[in-house]
């Protein structure tokens, strides 16, 4: 792997919002850390120490359902074609035609091809060679993906995934299994074209490998999707961030997650990093802000006591085996019998307790309309529909009001509606777990 110089890596800022003041006895402290990467003196993803320092792979989905209606297999080979011309020169890239096999067809050497004017043309020259046939296997194409960075040696490993269809073709135990192995050594992008795939399998796919997943549901729109994504891909200066989090005897942590943009359970995916600190994985990082919601248990104390709840740091691990530190933040508790100091809520913490129940009010209510359950459904999506509002999530509540009729945003008062397009139900339940931040 590439080395980077403390110049290359762009400068992270931790923030922390939290109430510090418990009650006597209160035993659980509540944070929002934001972290922020500014990439000023950063490669933009350029090659380093002469080699490239990015590397894409674009996984198309070519299975025989492509076929159908033509045009879709025409718009992925533009989409895919778009994209890579917004490579930028020196980033390392490949293309894989994916079915119930994946196939390298650019650059076919078993390798990546370094971009430049003559790579990206030849490219668009293979593309036109795409054809649609067979099924669909997307645990064969991250690995074979995963091979292909892996073996280029680059640092940043990056993948774009369009399918159009469901996963019908392995087993859902295999396809955990490809993501398991593949899990902190790509990122992955995911899109769904048209509205015959799955919601939860791509969203599984952009989890499991920190990434963004998203439909078009008109083909025609592909190119531009794929620009934008492949732009924001270039963006990436560093990869492999880890938030670390520090509690002294007697505390531990309840939860991490990612609150902003998209909501995210980190908890799970924590790595011990000696005693009493453990890593959870971010991912890769331009020039971007994100929110973390950390929840903190701490033995409960009497009034006058403080303590320090949780170091938390963000980190980079070294080529020599050694850990950067690129900022840190402090969670306190301090013990009072001020009720007006204790029971107040960080306006952080509360935003995002907010954006957490709109997301699952917009799945339980899409899933309870799909089971036929009309009161239960109601009740949810006005409870999403009042949430949306409340919050200033102007997105999701137009998503909203594709599904059901606002008779009342701020009480939440709806009715559904009789008749709703496959592809604003897959939209509304794609983009659910999009957050809005914190309104200054």
């Amino acid at each position: 792997m590439p080395s980077l110089s403390k110049s290359n890596v762009p400068r992270f800022s931790v923030d922390v919002y939290h109430n510090e003041y418990l009650p006597e006895g209160g035993g659980e402290v509540n944070a929002v850390v934001t972290v922020t990467a500014t990439g000023e003196g950063t490669s933009g993803g350029r090659p380093l120490d002469g080699g490239a320092s990015a590397g894409v792979v674009l996984m198309v989905d070519c299975s025989g359902s492509m076929e159908y209606p033509p045009a879709k297999m025409r718009n992925a080979r533009e989409a895919t074609a778009a994209a890579i011309d917004t490579l930028r020169d020196g980033v390392a890239f490949a293309v894989v035609a994916g079915s119930h096999e994946a196939r390298e067809v650019y650059p076919a050497d078993g390798g990546l091809a370094m971009a430049g004017p003559e790579t990206r043309a030849q490219a668009r020259r293979a593309l036109r060679r795409l054809t649609s046939g067979g099924g669909t296997a997307i645990g064969t194409w991250l690995r074979l993906a995963d091979r292909l960075l892996s073996a280029s040696g680059v640092s940043i490993r990056h993948g774009i995934l369009l399918t159009d269809g469901r996963n019908e073709h392995e087993s859902p135990e295999d396809l955990r299994q490809a993501l398991a192995d593949c899990a902190g050594r790509l990122t992955c992008d995911a899109r769904g074209v048209g509205t015959d795939w799955e919601v939860a399998e791509l969203t599984q796919i952009a989890s499991a490998l920190l990434g963004s997943v998203d439909i078009v549901a008109d083909p025609s729109g592909l190119a531009a999707d794929f620009r934008s994504m492949m732009a924001d891909a270039m963006g990436k200066e560093v990869a492999d961030v880890a938030l670390r989090l520090w509690t002294p005897q007697g505390s531990e942590i309840a939860f991490v997650k990612q609150v902003a943009p998209v909501l995210e359970d980190l908890s799970a995916r924590r790595a011990q990093a000696g005693p009493r600190a453990g890593d959870y994985p971010t991912g890769s990082w331009g020039d971007e802000s994100r929110d973390y919601h950390v929840c903190v248990r701490v033995p409960p104390a009497a009034v006058g006591q403080e303590m320090l709840a949780a170091r938390v740091s963000l980190v980079l691990p070294r080529p020599d085996g050694t850990v950067e530190t690129l900022g840190q933040g402090l969670v306190r508790a301090v013990w009072t019998d001020d009720m007006a100091a204790s029971t107040r809520i960080s306006p952080q913490v509360a935003h995002y307790t907010g954006q957490a129940e709109l997301a699952q009010a917009i799945q339980q209510g899409l899933e309870a309309r799909r089971a036929g359950d009309q009161d239960g459904a109601t009740a949810k999506l006005g409870r999403a529909v009042q949430l949306a509002s409340a919050s200033g999530n102007e997105d999701t509540a137009r998503l909203l009001a594709r599904v059901v009729d606002v008779v009342d945003a701020a009480s939440g008062t709806v009715r559904l509606k009789q008749r709703v397009a496959d592809a604003d139900e897959m939209t509304l339940n794609t983009r659910s777990t999009k957050t809005v931040r914190v309104k200054k």
